[in-house]
C-alpha cells in the first residue's frame, strides 16, 4: 500500500446477519448509517466467521465473485451482486505483514466474498467501489486471533478499514426450540458482553466461554464471536481499546447483533 492517510480507519466488528438482512425494515438502515459516518476507507479488509482455513489464506483479488454459501433460501438470495474491485495491494501488504518465519500464507485465488462479507457490505457500501480482500480464520483461538490482528493494524493507517464480521451469539439449533422472541441464552450473553465491553475487560471476552453466562449456549461453536479478537488486535497496537462504542444492538431472530467500533 502507498503512504498513510490523514485519518486513521477504525477498525469493526460487525454482526453480519443472514441473506434476509435486507429484507429487515431496521437493520440495513443501522449498518447504512454506520458507514456514512466512517471516512471512506482506500480498501477493506474482511474476516468473516464462514471462512475457517489454515494457513490463514487470502481470497480472490480479480475478480472478485460471490460465494453464496447457504442453502434451502428463496432464489433472489442468490442473485444478489457485489461487484466490488480486487485488491492486490492490499493483498500484498498482507502477506509481509503477516508472513513470519514458521507462520505460512497462502492464496486461494477463486475463493470470493461470503455471505458473512457481502451481506453487510451491500448495506454498508452499495455502490461497490471499494476494493475488498477476504482473507481467512486460520483458527480459533481467541489469544492467536488477536495477534493477528496486531500484525495488520499498520493499514489502518494506509486507509484499511479492518472488519471482523460474525454474529454476537449464535446458536441455530437452539433457536428452533424457542417459539420465537428472543432466548434467554441470547439475552444474557449479549448483557454481559456489553458490560464487558463497557469495563474494558479485555481478558473476561478473551476467555467468554468461561467468564460469560450461557457462553457455550450463544457460542457452541466459536467462529461468530472469533472475529472480534482480530478487530481488537488491530485496535490494541494503536492504544484504542479503549475508545470503543457499539454502534447497533438488539436482536434479530433471536440473536443478539451487537456490532462494535473500536477508534
Amino acid at each position: 500500500m502507498s503512504a498513510a492517510t490523514q485519518e486513521r480507519m477504525p477498525a469493526l466488528y460487525l454482526s453480519h446477519g443472514a441473506p434476509p438482512l435486507a429484507d429487515d425494515p431496521i437493520w440495513p438502515g443501522e449498518l447504512a448509517a454506520w458507514s456514512a459516518d466512517l471516512p471512506r476507507p482506500k480498501a477493506i479488509l474482511m474476516v468473516s466467521a464462514h471462512w475457517e482455513e489454515a494457513p490463514l489464506a487470502l481470497g480472490a483479488v480479480d475478480p472478485v465473485p460471490l460465494v453464496y454459501d447457504f442453502w434451502g433460501f428463496p432464489e433472489h438470495y442468490y442473485q444478489v451482486r457485489y461487484d466490488a474491485p480486487g485488491a492486490p495491494e492490499l493483498a500484498d501488504s498482507v502477506r509481509k505483514l503477516l508472513r513470519v518465519p514458521g507462520i505460512p500464507v497462502q492464496d486461494v485465488p477463486d475463493r470470493g466474498l461470503d455471505h458473512g462479507a457481502y451481506v453487510p457490505l451491500v448495506e454498508m457500501f452499495p455502490a461497490a467501489d471499494i476494493p475488498v480482500l477476504q482473507i481467512s480464520m486460520p483458527t480459533l483461538d481467541p489469544v492467536k486471533l488477536m495477534e493477528i490482528g496486531r500484525r495488520l493494524a499498520p493499514l489502518r493507517d494506509e486507509g484499511v478499514l479492518i472488519v471482523g464480521s460474525g454474529f454476537f451469539t449464535h446458536n441455530l439449533a437452539a433457536l428452533r426450540h424457542t417459539g420465537g422472541g428472543v432466548p434467554t441464552w441470547s439475552s444474557e450473553f449479549d448483557d454481559w458482553g456489553r458490560r464487558a465491553l463497557e469495563a474494558r475487560d479485555w481478558d473476561g471476552l478473551l476467555d467468554f466461554l468461561h467468564k460469560a453466562p450461557a457462553g457455550r449456549y450463544a457460542h457452541p461453536r466459536t467462529e461468530h464471536f472469533a472475529p472480534l479478537f482480530v478487530t481488537m488486535g488491530a485496535a490494541e497496537v494503536t492504544g484504542e481499546l479503549d475508545a470503543q462504542k457499539s454502534v447497533i444492538d438488539g436482536f434479530w431472530m433471536g440473536m443478539a447483533k451487537r456490532s462494535v467500533q473500536f477508534g
